[in-house]
C-alpha cells in the first residue's frame, strides 16, 4: 500500500505515490513522444534509402538488360557486315574470333545479371528478417504488458482484501461494543424490576439505596462511597470527593426515599444530618416530588432529585465543589508558593528535566528528517526506474511502427499501458 497524506486545510486523505505519479507520467510521456517521433523519422529515413536502392537496382538491371539487347543487336549486324564482306578473306578464322568474343560478352553479361539477382535476394531476406523482428519483438512487448497487468491486478485485489478486512474488523468491534452496552443495560434492568418486585416498602428502599451506593461507585471510581449502616443517625450514603491528585476536596451525602408522598420533615432531617456529618452539599433522591417541583431542584439548601436524574446532578454539584476548594487551596500559602515556583524553576532539576525535554525534540526532529530523506531517496530510484521503463518501451515502439508502418501497430499501445500503471 502506498503512503498516505492528509492536507492540513481541507483534510483530504490522498497517496503519496500517486500524486508523483502523475507528474511522472506527464514529463515521461513528453520525453517518450520526442524519442519515438526521433525514431520514426530515423527508421522511416532507412526505409526510404533500401526503397530507393532497391529501384535502382531493378532501374540498373533494366538498363543492363537493355544494353546487352543493343549490343548483341548491334554486334549480330556489324557481324553479318564483317562475315559478308570478309567471308571470302578469312571465313574460318574470322567466325572463331567472332564466336569467342560474343561468349565473352554474354559471359560478362551472365555475371552483371547474377550480381544483381543476388543484391534483390538480399535485399528480400532483409525485409524478412525486419518483418520476423517486428513479430518477436510485437509478442515480447505484449507478454511484459500481460504480466504487468495480472501483477498490477493482484496487487489490487490484495490493497482491496486489506481494507475490506479492516472494515469488517471496525464494524466487528462496534458491533461487540453495542452488544455489550445492551448487554449491560439489559442486566441492569432486570436488576432493577427484580429489586422493584420485592415485596415491602422498606426492603424497596433499601433496595434504591443499594442501586444508588453502586450508580456512585460506577460513575466516580476515585471517590469515597460509605454506606451509613441501619440504626446509625444521618444520611443514607456519603461521598467524599478526591480530585486527580488523590486531595479530598469536600463531601456530599444522600438520602434515598421510595414512597408515594412526600414529607417536608425529609428536608429538615437532611439539613440537620448535613450540617453534624460537615457536608458540603445534601441531595434528595426521592420516588415521590414536591407538588411544585416537576424536575430537580434547590429547596431550602437541599437538591431534590428523581432516581433518574441524581448522576448527571452528582456529576454537575462534584465538579462545583472541586472547582471550590482547588480555588480555596491556591490562596494559601500564596508567597510561599510563589518563592517555591521560583526556586524550582531556577533549580537545577528544572534545568535538566526542560534538557531532557529539548534533546527528546531534537532527537525526533532528526529522526523525522532522516526519514524524509530516505524517502526522497525512494522516490528518485522509482523515478528512475519508470523513466527506465518507459524510454525502453517507447524505443520498442517507435522502432516497430519504422518498420511495420503506423498501419499495422496500434499507437495509442503504450499510453494505454501506461495508464493501466497508473490506475
Amino acid at each position: 500500500m502506498g503512503t498516505s497524506i492528509t492536507c492540513p486545510n481541507c483534510r483530504h486523505q490522498f497517496v503519496m505515490e500517486d500524486a508523483f505519479a502523475a507528474d511522472i507520467e506527464k514529463e515521461m510521456r513528453g520525453k517518450m513522444e520526442t524519442e519515438w517521433r526521433k525514431r520514426v523519422d530515423a527508421l522511416q529515413s532507412e526505409k526510404q534509402q533500401l526503397e530507393k536502392a532497391r529501384l535502382q537496382v531493378e532501374q540498373q538491371k533494366q538498363s543492363q538488360q537493355e544494353e546487352l539487347n543493343k549490343l548483341l543487336a548491334s554486334e549480330k549486324q556489324r557481324l553479318q557486315e564483317t562475315l559478308s564482306e570478309n567471308i571470302r578473306k578469312s571465313v574460318a578464322a574470322n567466325y572463331e574470333n567472332q564466336l569467342q568474343m560474343l561468349q565473352q560478352t554474354a559471359q560478362d553479361q551472365e555475371e552483371k545479371l547474377r550480381k544483381a539477382q543476388q543484391q534483390e535476394l538480399e535485399f528480400l531476406r532483409k525485409a524478412q528478417e525486419l518483418k520476423d523482428k517486428e513479430q518477436e519483438l510485437d509478442l515480447t512487448l505484449e507478454k511484459k504488458l500481460i504480466e504487468r497487468s495480472q501483477q498490477l491486478a493482484e496487487q489490487i485485489r490484495k490493497d482491496e482484501a486489506q481494507r475490506n478486512q479492516l472494515k469488517e474488523t471496525d464494524y466487528q468491534l462496534k458491533l461487540r461494543e453495542l452488544e455489550k452496552q445492551l448487554e449491560d443495560q439489559r442486566k441492569l434492568a432486570e436488576e432493577m424490576k427484580r429489586r422493584a418486585e420485592q415485596g415491602s416498602t422498606q426492603l424497596q428502599g433499601e433496595i434504591q439505596e443499594l442501586v444508588l451506593e453502586e450508580l456512585l461507585r460506577g460513575a466516580f471510581p476515585f471517590d469515597e462511597i460509605t454506606e451509613v449502616g441501619k440504626g446509625v443517625r444521618g444520611a443514607d450514603c456519603i461521598q467524599i470527593i478526591r480530585n486527580q491528585f488523590g486531595q479530598e476536596c469536600g463531601k456530599i451525602i444522600y438520602e434515598s426515599k421510595r414512597t408515594k408522598d412526600f414529607s417536608r420533615d425529609w428536608v429538615e432531617k437532611l439539613k440537620a444530618d448535613m450540617r453534624s456529618q460537615g457536608a458540603d452539599i445534601a441531595i434528595l433522591v426521592t420516588q415521590a416530588m414536591p407538588k411544585d417541583m416537576e424536575r430537580f431542584g434547590d429547596r431550602e439548601g437541599v437538591w431534590i432529585c428523581s432516581f433518574a436524574e441524581v448522576k448527571a446532578l452528582a456529576h454537575v454539584l462534584r465538579d462545583g465543589v472541586i472547582k471550590i476548594s482547588t480555588a480555596l487551596k491556591t490562596q494559601e500559602n500564596r508567597g510561599d508558593k510563589m518563592h517555591m515556583l521560583y526556586g524550582y524553576l531556577t533549580s537545577g532539576e528544572f534545568a535538566e528535566q526542560w534538557k531532557a525535554i529539548r534533546e527528546g525534540f531534537m532527537a525526533m526532529k532528526i529522526s523525522l528528517q532522516k526519514e524524509r530523506d530516505a524517502m526522497e531517496k525512494i522516490w528518485k530510484a522509482r523515478e528512475k526506474h519508470l523513466e527506465k521503463v518507459l524510454l525502453n518501451a517507447a524505443h520498442i515502439k517507435g522502432s516497430i511502427e519504422g518498420i511495420a508502418g503506423s498501419d499495422s501497430v496500434d499507437l495509442k499501445l503504450l499510453e494505454d499501458a501506461a495508464d493501466t500503471l497508473l490506475e
